[in-house]
């Protein structure tokens, strides 16, 4: 019997049964190469976190450097999603897909020899992340043409929903296993090594004939919304540095002082910017669709499900991440664990979207798409709160595992089903599109989790110090005054022995005074930190209540406009 040719689709059906089920298995067997690519590109932010303080001192950097390092790179994936997404149609699925891994492995060894802050932002966040936008859509592409039926297409979400989720939640306990054992550098070695395993996988991927409209690149709208997204997001970077209205400090660019102090924050000018440009990306695209070639098509938009569809996914990535960031900074920092501590404390977050991931089938087939989503935001939401209850500077380890298990089951629900919901509510045609447009919300979501949640961090250690110095009966005026104007130079989260060895030499009720002050304050700011999570949580939540009945079924044409 003759083969079956390459782009037979066994999702859409077949004449022989034998052959079904051979090409069936062969489709299944694509799911590996794109589930552990979804990993490492989840991976990467998270395994990061628990290895702050090493990377610090072996970069001479500081906290608020490596947290700009982790933004830079899911922001890089967000902005860079829509591009990438188009490219995945005009160069092929799978070719974009290996194209991508490829550079994310250059740039994870980039990474692992890095000397310096600025070369692994190169290798890290700019390379890593420019492989991930050009990988990353096809996986979801790819699982969308190939399965037909909405709980087949479910399964191969969750597989990689669940692959994503576990990089992010195993990301701190492997990293900090590698970083503690060995050196943070391992890690990305490791990556760059799983890049190509993939590689080679890939070769058998089997990529579904698609009869798409030949489209020029739009390069115009990739810089408007590349630019767009990415100077939003630094403007809002520079809030734990400068303030969110009013510059604490000269905002200097080179030798130039750009902003004064008490000038405008450097916030407002760049978010400003940022939002100006987008809204050029909008009236450009608006003009390129009326002439047949736009970068993406706002009709895709006209439908309720896919908007609030794509809140929700922003402001899952955004709860995860921030989660994870300021509970990775709180053990690091207030309770001075190393990196493999830290991964293990949060490993009930891991067991949560494992447990979540072996449900997802027998819940897609009982529960609404819409109904799975409300229910892992309630849950997540309900984590939060009891780290919020629970959990303090002095608490015993035991009070994390139950809301750390509740964000990492929560997720694990929500996010399978919310790329389900998405994806499956556009015609194939489409999927190239809502691919990307998908990707880089997520995405979107995991930049601002980790920007927000340091900013806000920053900003009340920042308030939190100068009250308290001020408040001091211990202090004398001049040492209240030496204080202010470090803090105006520079505040950023450091524990008690860090304190302490500034100190040195100096008499010690002020040793004493300066450390309580220090941690009150952190341990203030981290709770405000995690609560601003919480507070985009519901956003999240309100988003899904008002999602339509029908919401997740597929649409043999044009996305409805319900």
């Amino acid at each position: 019997m003759a083969p079956e040719p390459k782009d037979f689709n066994p999702g859409r059906g077949g004449d022989a049964n034998g052959l079904n089920e051979l090409d069936a298995r062969a489709t299944r067997s694509m799911l590996v190469p794109l589930a552990l690519a979804q990993f490492l590109a989840s991976y990467d932010a998270s395994s990061m976190n628990v290895a702050i303080s090493r990377i610090t001192e072996d970069l001479g950097t500081t906290v608020t450097g490596v947290q700009t390092v982790i933004t830079l790179f899911t922001l890089t994936m967000a902005a860079l999603m829509i591009p990438g997404s188009k490219l995945s149609d005009l160069w092929g699925r799978k070719r974009c897909f290996r194209l991508g891994i490829a550079m994310y492995g250059i740039g994870a060894l980039v990474t692992a020899l890095s000397p310096a802050l600025a070369v692994m932002i190169t290798g890290f966040s700019l390379l890593e992340g420019i492989g991930s936008a050009l990988m990353i859509p096809p996986i979801y592409i790819l699982i969308t043409v190939s399965f037909a039926d909405p709980v087949s297409r479910a399964k191969g979400f969750a597989l990689v929903s669940a692959a994503g989720g576990l990089g992010s939640a195993s990301g701190p306990l492997i990293g900090g296993f590698l970083t503690t054992t060995i050196t943070w550098r391992a890690s990305f070695l490791a990556e760059a090594l799983t890049t190509l395993v993939i590689l080679y996988a890939s070769r058998r991927i089997v990529e579904p004939k698609a009869d798409l409209p030949k489209r020029e690149f739009d390069l115009l709208g990739a810089v408007l919304s590349a630019a767009g997204l990415a100077l939003t997001v630094i403007g809002i970077l520079q809030a734990g540095t400068y303030g969110w209205l009013r510059a604490r400090k000269d905002f200097v660019i080179g030798a130039a002082v750009v902003l004064a102090r008490g000038d405008v924050s450097p916030v407002v000018l760049f978010t400003t910017m940022g939002i100006t440009l987008l809204v050029f990306f909008f009236l450009h695209v608006r003009r390129r669709e009326r002439s047949g070639r736009p970068l993406l098509s706002t009709r895709l938009f006209e439908s309720r499900t896919v908007n609030l569809g794509l809140v929700t996914q922003h402001v899952q990535w955004f709860m995860m991440i921030g989660t994870f960031f300021v509970v990775s900074v709180f053990l690091q920092v207030s309770r001075g664990y190393d990196a493999i501590r830290t991964g293990v404390l949060v490993t009930p977050a891991t067991l949560g979207i494992l447990i979540a991931s072996t449900r997802m089938e027998k819940m897609t087939r009982k529960y609404p798409q819409r109904s799975i989503i409300r229910a892992g935001f309630v849950t997540a939401l309900s984590g939060i709160a009891l780290l919020l209850l629970l959990v303090d500077a002095t608490s015993s380890v035991l009070t994390f595992i139950p809301g750390l298990f509740l964000i990492g089951f929560g997720a694990g629900i929500m996010l399978t089903a919310s790329v389900n919901l998405v994806q499956s509510s556009v015609p194939d045609e489409d999927q190239g599109e809502i691919s990307g447009i998908s990707r880089s919300v997520s995405n979107l979501g995991s930049s601002l989790g980790t920007a927000i949640a340091g900013a806000v961090l920053i900003s009340a250690l920042h308030a939190g110090i100068a009250s308290r110095v001020a408040e001091s009966t211990v202090l004398s005026a001049g040492e209240k005054q030496r204080l202010s104007a470090a803090l105006e130079h520079s505040v950023s989260a450091v524990s008690d022995a860090e304190v302490r060895k500034a100190l040195q030499g100096k008499p010690q009720a002020v040793v004493e005074e300066v450390t309580r002050i220090n941690a009150e304050a952190r341990d203030r700011a981290m709770g405000l930190a995690l609560a601003a999570v919480g507070l985009f949580g519901l956003i999240g939540l309100t988003a899904a209540v008002f999602l339509p009945a029908n919401a997740g079924r597929p649409r043999p044409g044009r996305a409805s406009t319900k």
